[in-house]
């Protein structure tokens, strides 16, 4: 009993003092300061600099391709060449003359793809055409509260364009801008740039023969430009979380790279889509659909001639058997409306001699003509009954009967009518 008792008393004494040396003060914990060899500092890994402005601080970073580089099939010199007046048509005459050295490319990298008020954009790149080359600047905000910095900044630097051009940025990109510039209760600067979305061009030209007209579609399919090891689009957001909550910079730069290889390409298929609407007949185009995009778009620019040329140029190029048959309608119909009456004639006749979508059409284009031009009502009612074999409608009954009454009236009738 006596050796508990001296066991209890000394274990009291070993916890009194380990009572009495914590009972002080605790030491100050040192700061965790980031570590530059793990690269926790975007200024160690990308060249650039924190720039201060009265709202705080940001990031920016700088990269110039030079004029003897080029990307895909486009050289960079040629940016600086591009006419004042090219974005004119394609603009609907909104941007009637511009130099390229106004143009500012804008692209964003964003916190969500859906847009709305919880939406950041937290990487937005200005590519820029100058006479070294083409220019980007990237403005990038390190956390959230960088945010009015960046804005404040970015409405600086786009002072000195007046031509927004983008890639679906009307849908997106300015609209989310203007809705952190009011957030911020900043001033956008959009007010005074006029705006021309790329992505409208390129579909009139493309959807015809490709899939998908995303950007980086254009970029492998137009431009012949294949990236490697690029982040997709749709990890971004997910990666810049993991940045704020790690505050590990190397694992944004990846973005960075993402997003200028987005403006570059903008800006190369600058130099293709809107020079394609501004001369149709000098249009460098190697297929036959994307020749259909750009007559489309001029038949409805009210220019037959020019579009009726690019049609049969399309034509003569080749097309598959569901865009040829479309085309050769088309073309009838736009012969018929310049008054030549005998080349209509001569495609519709190929169209209704042949299995195709528009052959019911045709042949009640036949009997039209027939009846109404020549009035060779038998031949007008053989083209309607080789049509109601093919499509029993009531328009085609209708015809098939007047044509019948016409025919079983008496001669001396009607010479007399």
């Amino acid at each position: 009993m006596e050796d508990i008792r001296q066991q209890l008393a000394a274990l009291r004494e070993h916890l009194a003092r380990i009572d009495r040396k914590w009972a002080g003060p605790a030491p100050p914990v040192a700061p965790r300061v980031p570590d530059r060899i793990n690269g926790e500092f975007i200024d160690q890994l990308l060249s650039g600099e924190i720039v201060a402005t009265p709202h705080g601080e940001h990031f920016e970073t700088e990269r110039l391709w030079e004029n003897h580089r080029r990307h895909g099939s486009v050289y960079i010199s040629d940016l600086a060449e591009l006419p004042a007046d090219l974005l004119d048509p394609l603009s609907g005459g909104e941007i009637a003359a511009a130099p390229p050295a106004r143009w500012a490319f804008l692209d964003t990298e964003t916190t969500g793809l859906a847009g709305g008020t919880g939406t950041y954009a937290f990487l937005v790149g200005v590519g820029s055409i100058d006479a070294q080359g083409f220019r980007l600047r990237q403005f990038f905000m390190r956390d959230y509260g960088e945010e009015a910095s960046l804005l404040h900044r970015l409405g600086e630097y786009l002072a000195q364009f007046d031509v927004l051009i983008t890639y679906n940025g009307k849908a997106y990109d300015q609209p989310l801008l203007e809705t952190r510039f009011r957030m911020a209760r900043a001033r956008h600067p959009f007010d005074r740039l006029r705006h021309l979305d790329l992505l409208f061009g390129a579909r009139r030209l493309w959807k015809l023969r490709l899939e998908s007209c995303r950007l980086v579609e254009l970029e492998s399919r137009i431009l012949g430009f294949e990236r490697e090891g690029d982040l997709p689009g749709e990890m971004i957001p997910y990666v810049y979380f993991d940045y704020l909550r790690s505050k590990r910079a190397f694992r944004v730069v990846p973005i960075f790279h993402h997003n200028a290889i987005d403006i570059l390409t903008l800006a190369c298929l600058t130099a293709i889509v809107p020079l394609a609407f501004r001369s149709p007949g000098d249009a460098a185009l190697r297929h036959g659909a994307d020749y259909i995009g750009l007559a489309r778009w001029l038949e409805q620019a009210d220019r037959s001639g020019e579009a009726l040329r690019l049609y049969r140029r399309a034509v003569e190029i080749g097309l598959p058997d569901e865009l040829l048959f479309r085309t050769l309608w088309d073309i009838a119909g736009l012969e018929r409306r310049e008054g030549r009456h005998d080349a209509a004639l001569a495609v519709i006749s190929d169209l209704a001699a042949s299995p195709n979508p528009f052959r019911v059409r045709a042949l009640e284009q036949l009997a039209k003509h027939y009846e109404h031009r020549e009035k060779n009502y038998s031949m007008a009612l053989e083209m309607t009954l080789q049509a109601l074999q093919l499509e029993d409608t009531p328009g085609i009954r209708r015809r098939q009967q007047r044509l019948k009454a016409r025919l079983d009236r008496p001669r001396a009738r009607r010479l007399a009518l």
